[in-house]
């Protein structure tokens, strides 16, 4: 029965070669999307699941009243790991995990800068890093030992055993021991190291922990097996305040956060989890993935149940020499699996030529396992399943078809003003115009924040990690780039002007309300930053040490810390903070530190003075802008070069980097557009069949319309306009869908556009035009047609 089938199925694809592309061609293009989809969604909800120890591992988060807000935040204090481990019965490890960014080590002549991770002992007990050589347990017991991942310890000994021999710190000049190799991470894990180093080490460098006031180290935790959640949380939560009397004030607390929800979820607001992570973002593309799937199947339905009439007297026939109803259901089914498997194969290569481009466009090593037998039983589920959804509709109705009624020739194709098949392209189209606006809306977006008034000039704008002998050469570096007029103006801070490296609260001023909580943002900054960074003064100067020796302890606010502390004369007056009282010399117009979308917070800039929770990692110049810009930038490059020779003179633009801050919603925007222009295209495959069918039905009626004297315009509008209504049909489902939709994500923003009626206008015109000329070409063909011709056969 089965082989019968195929061949019928065989017969049916060269029997109607055109429609048959159409159908695959559809279901391929339809089922390629879909695939690249569900990998992208397949990595992110993958994260760490390679992890043994998963169901036990928890980061520490903080909860504190943030100016009358419930702040929420992953950074606690760094002594809080060693008192959990005491206090906490139920953790059988505490871990602090800090990045390492853009270290240089050394064996030898090789030299290469790697980034990494300061970790405490237990880290490779909690976490699964398989060890190829030495032993998890005390691989990271010596403060002096560095743990190398399998691809750096081939950079740095090539084929050699690299245990027991040391490796140079270039930037320390320490020798640190290799006491264990691990296997590479895998790409879809939070933890990107190329080594470890001890957190101890930390120490040994001249840092310090910072004390129970700030609130920048990563603590993760992990329970004893069959360990009481419920207790180990209650246990957690007071620990803050009963170390610190500033916490006990304001009432802080500690929480678990699963692991499990680190990468699709951490995100709260006033202080409970919200739905606005990537989890939102991972299910939007689930959606959309099922709905260019289904788009897809919908065109398969609407080509076969269309083409009915040709197979009724088939079906009328097998009827009468005793088919039954579940026999031609089967046959159909069948046919429609086949072409699924046609469509899939071609999906497949689809998706191999896409995948390079698709993953330089989502920064992600996607690919297809085809040695996992997990693959092999997805993609036979997957085509089966696309097979039975796409030819499920068309089975049924034609194997319904009343042999009596279609041997006698009286059997009709429906003319209602509902049927199903109406009702599939105005889903199709809902479903397309829908992205069309949320496209549409997502550009506004990103436009609107990019025309915000940064507070700042980034113009020639740079700057230059301190890596190497940066630090003990700035001087040099500095009057040598002034003196040969390649940048106007030369500062130092702790952190690029476009990230917030520091964060706290307890500073305290004359004046304070007891029971005001606000967390601030810190930057550290030399002289001239007011000047290189082009910020906007409105009351008094910046920072100027040769002038006035007094700056190492000034600090300059912004005008949200102003309001905060409600100075009416704010020069001269004292704040302190982690032990230092800073006096305020400046205060500036509001700039954007972090989020563009987000209001400015309150930011303290605080003078040269390093008070250990601080210290300069940045060196910001203003290229001069009367040379050109290739330059200024070799000149500078060769200047660090010469004081700094064993690194890469790599210096970055603050414009750039404050691009990177739309990346997110740009890759969401074009992602949103080519998935909404796959829908347009394959729904309109889908019309072009259906107005193709429709020409060729009509074809006698044409040809009677033209002797009677019907323009072509008149005739080609008579085709078309059936179809364009189902699409203004569409539009009109689809505007309500897609403003609730849109006006729910732009909520997640607290600095975010209005939705405008032009752009329903806008998305409708062009759902409406592009319907029109894909039904049009075969209006005008059929209303060209010699009437002759056409009539011949009456």
């Amino acid at each position: 029965m089965i082989k019968n089938f195929i061949k019928i199925a065989y017969r049916n694809l060269l029997r109607n070669k055109g429609f048959s592309f159409l159908n695959i061609t559809g279901l391929a293009i339809g089922m390629a999307a879909a695939v690249l989809i569900l990998l992208w969604i397949q990595n992110e909800v993958s994260y760490d699941n390679f992890q043994e120890n998963k169901d036990r591992i928890y980061e520490v988060w903080n909860r504190a009243t943030d100016h009358s807000d419930i702040g929420v935040s992953n950074g606690i204090s760094a002594p809080a790991a060693r008192i959990i481990e005491k206090d906490v019965p139920q953790v059988e490890h505490a871990v602090r995990v800090s990045d390492i960014n853009e270290v240089r080590f050394a064996v030898g002549d090789k030299k290469i800068t790697m980034s990494g991770g300061l970790v405490d002992t237990g880290f490779l007990q909690v976490f699964t890093c398989p060890m190829l050589m030495g032993d998890p347990k005390t691989a990271l017991n010596d403060p002096h030992s560095i743990v190398l991942t399998q691809t750096m310890a081939q950079a740095l000994f090539g084929d050699k055993n690299p245990m027991g021999k040391t490796v140079r710190n270039e930037k320390n000049k320490d020798d640190l021991l290799v006491t264990g190799v691990m296997k590479d991470m895998p790409q879809n894990t939070r933890f990107n190291f190329s080594y470890l180093i001890p957190w101890d080490y930390f120490k040994v460098d001249k840092a310090q922990d910072l004390g129970w006031g700030d609130n920048s180290t990563v603590t993760i935790v992990m329970l004893k097996k069959n360990a009481s959640f419920a207790s180990a949380s209650a246990q957690i939560k007071p620990l803050k305040q009963h170390y610190s009397d500033e916490a006990r004030k304001f009432k802080w607390e500690y929480f678990l956060y699963p692991m499990e929800r680190w990468r699709l979820y951490s995100s709260f607001t006033n202080g409970v989890e919200d739905n606005n992570g990537r989890s939102k973002t991972v299910q939007m593309f689930g959606v959309i993935a099922l709905f260019i799937l289904l788009i897809a199947c919908i065109n398969f339905m609407n080509l076969s149940t269309a083409r009915s009439e040709k197979r009724a007297k088939e079906v009328g026939i097998r009827k009468v020499a005793g088919a039954r109803k579940m026999s031609l259901v089967a046959q159909f089914i069948t046919e429609s699996v086949i072409l699924a498997l046609l469509s899939g194969v071609i999906a497949l290569v689809i998706v191999l030529l896409c995948l390079p481009a698709f993953n330089t466009f989502t920064q992600k090593h996607l690919f297809i396992s085809f040695t996992s037998i997990n693959t092999w039983l997805a993609s036979v589920g997957f085509i089966l399943f696309t097979g039975v959804l796409a030819g499920s509709y068309p089975a049924f109705f034609l194997s319904s078809f009343k042999p009596v009624k279609v041997l006698k020739g009286t059997f009709k194709r429906a003319n209602s003003l509902v049927n199903p098949r109406k009702v599939l392209v105005v889903l199709q189209f809902t479903f397309a115009i829908v992205l069309i606006i949320c496209t549409i809306v997502i550009k506004q977006q990103i436009d609107y924040a990019q025309a915000r008034e940064t507070g700042y000039n980034r113009d020639h704008l740079v700057y230059k990690h301190m890596n190497g002998d940066i630090g003990k050469n700035y001087m040099l570096i500095k009057n040598e780039l002034l003196s040969q007029g390649i940048a106007t103006s030369v500062t130092k801070t702790n952190s690029p002007l476009t990230e917030r490296w520091s964060d706290g609260w307890g500073q305290n001023w004359e004046g304070k309300d007891p029971n005001l909580n606000v967390s601030f943002d810190r930057f550290l900054a030399d002289d001239g930053l007011g000047k290189t960074a082009g910020l906007k003064f409105v009351q008094g100067r910046d920072f100027d040490l040769k002038q006035y020796p007094t700056d190492s302890t000034g600090m300059i606010i912004n005008e949200s810390s102003l309001r905060i502390m409600k100075f009416k004369d704010p020069i001269g007056k004292k704040v302190s903070d982690l032990g230092i009282d800073w006096h305020i010399v400046g205060v500036v117009k509001d700039f954007i530190l972090t989020s563009p979308y987000e209001p400015t917070r309150p930011i303290l800039i605080c003078g040269a003075k390093n008070g250990g929770f601080m210290t300069f990692h940045t060196v910001q110049f203003k290229l001069n802008g009367k040379n050109p810009t290739a330059y200024n930038l070799k000149k500078a490059q060769a200047i660090f070069k010469k004081y700094n020779p064993e690194y890469t003179p790599d210096i970055n633009f603050i414009d750039e980097e404050y691009a990177r801050k739309f990346d997110n919603e740009q890759r969401l925007g074009e992602l949103v557009a080519l998935f909404a222009g796959l829908t347009i295209f394959i729904s309109c495959l889908g019309l072009f069949g259906l107005a193709a069918y429709m020409a060729e039905n009509r074809v006698k009626e044409i040809g009677v319309r033209k002797v009677l004297g019907a323009s072509v315009a008149g005739i080609t509008t008579l085709l078309s306009k059936d179809l364009v209504i189902l699409v203004v049909i569409s539009f009109a489902i689809a505007a309500p869908i897609a403003y609730w939709g849109m006006n729910k994500w732009l909520l997640d923003y607290s600095y975010r556009v209005s939705i405008n009626w032009w752009v329903f206008a806008l998305a409708g015109g062009l759902s409406v035009t592009i319907a029109l000329l894909t039904v049009s070409y075969q209006s005008v063909k059929a209303a060209l047609t010699n009437p002759v011709k056409n009539l011949r056969a009456e």
